[in-house]
């Protein structure tokens, strides 16, 4: 077995009545990428948090690089990366200002400029922050995190609110962390790169672990099924979408019925008999293999696209 970077066993964390993370229990080999997937309010938020040493679990063990926090809280900062959903940095600064006042917080790291070129801001590097569009504040961000050198770096939905071409670019340092054997946890509401960048994926929700494994292992849970997506009108009756030959689920969601179908060949045509049989008309229709999008809504009702707005 790889050397483990995070193992969390039996973590509980309540805030007096409220049990916000309940037995959750996962753990990280060195050098991947965790994906941490749930609904807002599913408690993995808390659940990083907990593992950032900026909360204390209710009961539980957190490791992190094989320490514990409340024995080497110190140590491990200077271990670790952070890089929040949103950080606010003095605005009168300049990028190199910046990177340079984070990087004196640390006993070692990496060079200011080097930092600043690891995510693109080299033309940006005099420039005041209070000057930078969002994106390239969330590049600073990342930057600040990545100056230290961390061995596990925690990003809290990072390519939020970016451009495609910053978002494949912030992938791109994801992938070359990793490749020097960094470990990244990482909360993301975008499917397309919890699949690309994860290497496992731990889906809670209830505070409860609710699936693991690696993003293909979730998908093929499905067992080979398809999915049909339609809207129609009027309605079709949720129990004769279940009675279509081979369909194992049904879920609907702000008017679009999703069907897990073992045979597309069989359950199409049977879908169109079932509509014209009731007088409705089908005013949208795919199909498509299943994703993680479609296992995360199956888990948990929602869909992971949705959780973002």
């Amino acid at each position: 077995m790889a050397e483990l970077a995070i193992s969390v066993d039996g973590l509980v964390k309540r805030f007096e009545d409220v049990v916000a993370v309940d037995g959750v229990s996962f753990s990280v080999p060195a050098g991947t990428c965790l994906g941490l997937l749930g609904p807002n309010g599913a408690g993995k938020t808390t659940t990083v948090e907990i593992l950032e040493g900026l909360q204390e679990a209710t009961s539980g063990t957190v490791r992190v690089l094989g320490q514990l926090w409340g024995e080497h809280a110190e140590r491990l900062r200077a271990r670790i990366g952070i890089c929040l959903q949103e950080t606010r940095f003095y605005e009168k600064l300049s990028v190199k200002e910046t990177v340079a006042l984070f990087r004196s917080f640390y006993p070692s790291g990496v060079e200011v400029e080097e930092a600043i070129g690891l995510v693109a801001l080299e033309e940006k590097r005099d420039a005041r922050v209070g000057k930078l569009s969002g994106g390239q504040r969330q590049r600073l961000a990342l930057a600040v995190a990545l100056v230290g050198d961390p061995e596990v770096l925690f990003l809290d939905e990072p390519t939020t609110g970016l451009d495609p071409a910053s978002r494949r670019g912030l992938w791109d340092v994801i992938e070359a962390l990793k490749a020097r054997g960094r470990t990244v946890v990482l909360t993301t509401h975008y499917m397309e790169e919890a699949e690309r960048l994860c290497d496992q994926v731990v889906i809670v929700d209830h505070g409860k672990v609710v699936a693991k494994g690696t993003p293909a292992e979730l998908v093929a849970s499905f067992g080979g099924a398809q999915v049909i997506e339609f809207e129609a009108r009027p309605l079709l009756s949720l129990d004769a979408c279940r009675a279509l030959p081979g369909c194992s689920d049904v879920t609907t969601q702000n008017g679009t019925v999703r069907l897990h179908v073992k045979g597309l060949p069989e359950a199409l045509p049977a879908l169109l008999r079932t509509a014209e049989a009731a007088g409705a008309t089908l005013v949208q229709l795919s199909t498509h293999a299943p994703t993680l999008d479609d296992v995360f809504l199956h888990l948990t009702g929602r869909s992971l696209r949705d959780e973002a707005s």
